[in-house]
Protein backbone atom coordinates (compact mmCIF):
# COMPACT_ATOMS: atom_id res chain seq x y z
CA UNK A 1 0.00 0.00 0.00
CA UNK A 2 2.84 2.49 0.78
CA UNK A 3 4.58 1.91 -2.59
CA UNK A 4 1.15 2.32 -4.51
CA UNK A 5 0.56 5.72 -2.48
CA UNK A 6 4.21 6.95 -3.48
CA UNK A 7 3.76 6.12 -6.82
CA UNK A 8 0.20 7.83 -6.84
CA UNK A 9 2.21 11.15 -4.92
CA UNK A 10 5.18 10.82 -7.82
CA UNK A 11 2.04 10.69 -10.29
CA UNK A 12 0.24 13.94 -9.11
CA UNK A 13 3.48 15.93 -8.92
CA UNK A 14 4.95 15.11 -12.21
CA UNK A 15 1.41 15.88 -13.82
CA UNK A 16 1.16 18.97 -12.09
CA UNK A 17 4.91 20.26 -13.57
CA UNK A 18 3.66 18.50 -17.22
CA UNK A 19 0.85 20.92 -17.48
CA UNK A 20 2.35 23.92 -16.10
CA UNK A 21 5.97 23.66 -17.81
CA UNK A 22 6.35 20.67 -19.93
CA UNK A 23 3.44 20.86 -22.47
CA UNK A 24 5.34 23.71 -23.56
CA UNK A 25 2.73 26.08 -25.47
CA UNK A 26 -0.15 24.19 -24.36
CA UNK A 27 0.85 24.45 -21.01
CA UNK A 28 -1.70 26.19 -18.27
CA UNK A 29 -1.41 28.86 -15.62
CA UNK A 30 -1.39 28.22 -11.96
CA UNK A 31 -5.05 30.46 -12.04
CA UNK A 32 -5.90 28.36 -14.71
CA UNK A 33 -4.69 24.87 -13.71
CA UNK A 34 -7.21 22.85 -12.19
CA UNK A 35 -7.26 19.54 -9.35
CA UNK A 36 -9.84 18.21 -11.58
CA UNK A 37 -6.94 18.41 -14.83
CA UNK A 38 -4.09 17.28 -12.57
CA UNK A 39 -6.20 14.43 -11.08
CA UNK A 40 -6.92 13.41 -14.83
CA UNK A 41 -3.38 13.27 -16.12
CA UNK A 42 -2.13 11.45 -13.40
CA UNK A 43 -4.71 8.85 -13.58
CA UNK A 44 -5.66 9.44 -9.65
CA UNK A 45 -9.11 10.49 -8.23
CA UNK A 46 -9.70 14.43 -6.27
CA UNK A 47 -10.10 12.47 -3.24
CA UNK A 48 -6.11 11.04 -3.69
CA UNK A 49 -5.21 14.49 -4.70
CA UNK A 50 -6.90 16.07 -0.88
CA UNK A 51 -5.64 13.70 0.87
CA UNK A 52 -2.32 14.79 0.33
CA UNK A 53 -2.89 18.31 0.21
CA UNK A 54 -5.35 21.13 1.06
CA UNK A 55 -5.41 23.15 -2.28
CA UNK A 56 -4.43 23.24 -5.59
CA UNK A 57 -1.64 26.23 -4.68
CA UNK A 58 -0.21 23.21 -2.12
CA UNK A 59 0.21 21.01 -5.00
CA UNK A 60 1.73 23.45 -7.24
CA UNK A 61 3.90 24.39 -4.22
CA UNK A 62 5.12 20.42 -3.80
CA UNK A 63 5.68 20.26 -7.35
CA UNK A 64 7.94 23.11 -7.88
CA UNK A 65 10.21 22.11 -4.45
CA UNK A 66 10.75 19.30 -5.90
CA UNK A 67 11.96 19.82 -9.15
CA UNK A 68 13.38 23.27 -7.58
CA UNK A 69 15.35 22.14 -4.69
CA UNK A 70 17.42 19.41 -6.25
CA UNK A 71 19.07 21.75 -8.54
CA UNK A 72 19.46 24.51 -6.44
CA UNK A 73 21.84 23.27 -2.93
CA UNK A 74 23.37 25.67 -0.64
CA UNK A 75 26.77 23.53 -0.31
CA UNK A 76 28.03 23.41 3.21
CA UNK A 77 31.71 22.00 2.49
CA UNK A 78 32.64 25.10 0.01
CA UNK A 79 34.34 28.34 1.12
CA UNK A 80 31.68 30.95 1.65
CA UNK A 81 31.90 32.85 -1.40
CA UNK A 82 32.20 29.63 -3.50
CA UNK A 83 29.00 28.27 -1.60
CA UNK A 84 27.10 31.81 -2.26
CA UNK A 85 27.83 31.95 -6.14
CA UNK A 86 27.11 28.24 -6.81
CA UNK A 87 24.13 28.87 -4.99
CA UNK A 88 23.14 31.86 -6.62
CA UNK A 89 23.86 30.59 -10.33
CA UNK A 90 22.21 27.17 -9.83
CA UNK A 91 19.04 29.59 -8.36
CA UNK A 92 19.45 32.25 -11.83
CA UNK A 93 19.98 29.06 -14.28
CA UNK A 94 16.71 28.04 -12.79
CA UNK A 95 14.88 31.17 -12.80
CA UNK A 96 15.98 31.95 -15.96
CA UNK A 97 13.64 28.85 -17.73
CA UNK A 98 10.22 28.06 -16.86
CA UNK A 99 10.62 27.56 -12.89
CA UNK A 100 10.91 31.75 -12.80
CA UNK A 101 8.01 31.86 -15.06
CA UNK A 102 6.18 29.68 -12.40
CA UNK A 103 7.78 31.01 -8.97
CA UNK A 104 6.31 34.31 -10.24
CA UNK A 105 2.79 32.80 -11.02
CA UNK A 106 3.29 31.16 -7.51
CA UNK A 107 3.99 34.43 -6.17
CA UNK A 108 1.38 36.66 -7.83
CA UNK A 109 -1.15 34.17 -6.40
CA UNK A 110 0.28 34.96 -3.33
CA UNK A 111 -0.94 38.47 -3.32
CA UNK A 112 -4.54 38.05 -3.00
CA UNK A 113 -4.45 35.09 -1.24
CA UNK A 114 -3.22 34.54 2.05
CA UNK A 115 -3.42 31.15 2.34
CA UNK A 116 -1.40 30.69 -0.51
CA UNK A 117 1.12 33.06 0.41
CA UNK A 118 1.18 31.01 4.08
CA UNK A 119 1.95 28.05 2.16
CA UNK A 120 4.66 29.23 0.13
CA UNK A 121 6.12 30.67 3.18
CA UNK A 122 6.11 27.45 5.32
CA UNK A 123 6.48 25.20 3.01
CA UNK A 124 9.27 26.84 0.21
CA UNK A 125 10.54 30.38 1.25
CA UNK A 126 11.34 29.86 5.45
CA UNK A 127 13.46 27.03 4.77
CA UNK A 128 15.44 28.20 1.81
CA UNK A 129 16.33 31.65 3.72
CA UNK A 130 16.90 29.86 7.11
CA UNK A 131 19.63 27.68 4.65
CA UNK A 132 20.91 31.46 3.53
CA UNK A 133 21.12 32.95 6.72
CA UNK A 134 23.04 30.03 8.11
CA UNK A 135 25.41 30.05 5.58
CA UNK A 136 25.86 34.14 5.81
CA UNK A 137 26.21 33.04 9.68
CA UNK A 138 29.03 30.98 8.74
CA UNK A 139 30.45 34.46 7.28
CA UNK A 140 30.61 35.83 10.10
CA UNK A 141 31.42 33.61 12.17
CA UNK A 142 34.64 33.08 9.68
CA UNK A 143 35.36 36.51 9.61
CA UNK A 144 34.27 37.07 5.75
CA UNK A 145 31.39 39.30 6.89
CA UNK A 146 31.12 41.99 9.78
CA UNK A 147 30.82 41.07 13.40
CA UNK A 148 27.90 43.25 13.76
CA UNK A 149 26.08 42.27 10.84
CA UNK A 150 22.64 40.71 11.01
CA UNK A 151 22.94 37.09 8.92
CA UNK A 152 18.42 37.99 7.84
CA UNK A 153 19.66 41.26 6.83
CA UNK A 154 22.51 40.50 4.89
CA UNK A 155 20.25 37.26 3.11
CA UNK A 156 17.73 39.79 2.03
CA UNK A 157 20.48 42.13 0.55
CA UNK A 158 21.56 39.05 -2.24
CA UNK A 159 18.34 37.44 -2.11
CA UNK A 160 16.12 40.56 -3.50
CA UNK A 161 17.99 41.47 -6.63
CA UNK A 162 16.99 38.23 -7.99
CA UNK A 163 13.40 38.24 -7.49
CA UNK A 164 13.75 41.81 -9.04
CA UNK A 165 15.01 40.99 -11.88
CA UNK A 166 12.86 38.07 -12.17
CA UNK A 167 9.91 39.72 -11.68
CA UNK A 168 10.32 43.06 -13.60
CA UNK A 169 13.44 41.90 -15.65
CA UNK A 170 15.32 44.40 -15.16
CA UNK A 171 18.78 42.14 -16.47
CA UNK A 172 19.52 39.73 -17.98
CA UNK A 173 19.44 36.22 -15.59
CA UNK A 174 22.39 34.54 -16.11
CA UNK A 175 26.28 33.82 -14.18
CA UNK A 176 26.79 37.58 -14.87
CA UNK A 177 24.33 38.77 -12.15
CA UNK A 178 25.39 35.93 -9.68
CA UNK A 179 29.03 37.29 -10.08
CA UNK A 180 27.96 40.42 -9.56
CA UNK A 181 26.28 40.17 -6.40
CA UNK A 182 28.29 37.95 -4.39
CA UNK A 183 31.32 40.48 -5.66
CA UNK A 184 29.45 43.30 -4.14
CA UNK A 185 28.20 41.50 -1.21
CA UNK A 186 31.22 40.21 -0.15
CA UNK A 187 33.00 43.87 -0.33
CA UNK A 188 30.12 45.55 1.08
CA UNK A 189 29.70 43.37 4.08
CA UNK A 190 33.51 42.64 4.56
CA UNK A 191 35.14 43.87 8.29
CA UNK A 192 36.34 47.45 8.15
CA UNK A 193 39.38 48.28 8.34
CA UNK A 194 40.53 48.94 11.40
CA UNK A 195 41.36 52.22 12.66
CA UNK A 196 44.01 53.59 14.38
CA UNK A 197 42.90 55.64 17.52
CA UNK A 198 43.50 59.26 17.74
CA UNK A 199 46.39 60.26 20.74
CA UNK A 200 46.71 63.59 22.43
CA UNK A 201 49.50 65.54 21.34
Amino acid sequence: MAVRSEASRRAVLDATMDLLIRDGRRAVTVQQLSIEAIAKRAKVSKATIYRWWPSKAAVVIDAFMDNHLAQTRIPEKMPVREALLTHLKSLIAQYAGPQGRLISQIIAECQYDPATLQTFRSRFWDERYRAVEKLMQRGIDEGVFRADLAPAAATQLLYSPVYLNLLFGLAPLDDSLAEQLVDMGIRGLAPLPETDSPTDG
